[in-house]
């Protein structure tokens, strides 16, 4: 009876959660995709604005082509698999800047609501709410046709989507470690508020931050294809993904490959980012400990 009672009281331990090999597949993709962006001068076999009008409308090899361009040539005779590689590497910069200055942005914003209170949080609350409440693309496009096109205003544009989310994530739980027993002995004792912030504060919620940032990746490729293939994001001679997607949209039924490839590699970079910031958020979340 005495071991029946201990082995009802003995905590359970959780086995911690494996990655699954679909996340596996997804997270593969992604080094991959990086590694591309690193070395794209050393693995794309042409330049991406070198042209060769003889050899234009070239399908890849698995449709008839030839090796010399394994993945074919657009309207320019330009090498489909090098200015992939390129566009990786440029829509991925892009994205992975947008990004973190907007993950920057809005966890200051957020620390400075959830810190400060008062008519700061009213007036930061404000701002979230008018950004949430604009389409991402609609502000995008506005700014864009006042201020003119160019990259770095861009990047910033691309940064402004989801600022909103890191702010009320961060401003939430600030409140809530704040009211922590932790928080109120470290400050009884003279810590400063950079202090608290850097070393007990940051450290206690970056994760929650991190998965959000993961999240949040998928949507800012997506708005900086979505601008790209209207016109208004990278320009030529610049390639990236959603540039090459609105090039060949003109050439769908007779050279599908020029559009229909790269936008096979968005769609394969954003459901892999999903799928992994899904299964780190599962991974990280301690409600979900031990669960699927």
């Amino acid at each position: 009876m005495t071991d029946m009672r201990l082995s009802l009281q003995a905590p359970v331990r959780r086995a911690p959660l494996a990655m699954p090999p679909v996340i596996m597949a997804a997270a593969g993709f992604l080094v991959a995709m990086v590694l591309v962006a690193l070395i794209a001068g050393f693995l794309a076999p042409y330049h991406f604005t070198t042209q060769d009008l003889a050899a234009r409308f070239r399908p890849p090899i698995f449709a008839g082509g030839d090796w010399a361009h394994m993945l074919g040539t657009d309207h320019l005779g330009r090498d489909i698999l090098s200015r992939i590689i390129y566009a990786i590497r440029s829509s991925l910069l892009i994205a992975f800047a947008g990004t973190l200055i907007g993950a920057v942005f809005g966890t200051l914003m957020g620390f400075a609501a959830g810190r400060l209170r008062g008519i700061v949080d009213q007036t930061v609350m404000m701002l979230v709410d008018a950004q949430a409440a604009v389409p991402a693309l609609f502000l995008a496009l506005t700014l864009l046709a006042f201020f003119g096109n160019n990259i770095l205003l861009f990047v910033v544009i691309v940064s402004l989507d989801g600022w909103d989310r890191y702010t009320r994530l961060a401003r939430g739980l600030v409140v809530s470690e704040q009211a922590s027993d932790y928080i109120t002995a470290v400050e009884a004792l003279g810590a400063g508020s950079a202090r608290v912030i850097l070393r007990h504060l940051l450290p206690n919620i970056v994760a929650s931050l991190v998965v959000q940032a993961t999240l949040n990746f998928p949507g800012t490729v997506l708005l900086e294809t979505s601008l790209s293939f209207l016109g208004l994001g990278v320009q030529p001679p610049g390639t990236s993904l959603g540039l090459m997607l609105g090039e060949g949209r003109r050439y769908l039924l007779n050279a599908w490959w020029i559009a229909v490839l790269p936008g096979i590699v968005i769609f394969l970079t954003t459901l892999s980012m999903s799928l992994f910031g899904d299964w780190l958020r599962d991974r990280l979340d301690p409600t979900l400990a031990g669960k699927g």
